[in-house]
């Protein structure tokens, strides 16, 4: 599909939809950095008090385009 594109994706333990999420991510060929919400840091706290129940949420080349399930047509347009 020819662009480079680059996720975070903030998730949580045991969460089935981010799993999902990175594995539709890599099967797109999306690099993907995991950032776990609840890890005991100032910066985790901070994305747990924006993201609560909301996770997955993915942040594609800096800006947020997914919250919980992933779009797969917006996500091959983004690919465009």
């Amino acid at each position: 599909m020819g662009v480079t594109m680059n996720a975070i994706v903030y998730t949580r333990r045991n969460c089935h939809l981010c799993d999902e999420a990175v594995t539709l991510l890599q099967q797109y060929g999306v690099s993907v950095s995991l950032v776990d919400i609840d890890e005991d840091t100032d910066e985790g706290r901070q994305l747990r008090e924006k993201f609560t129940e909301c996770v997955p949420v993915v942040e594609i080349n800096g800006r947020v385009r997914f919250r919980g399930r992933i779009n797969e047509v917006l996500l091959r347009r983004l690919m465009r």
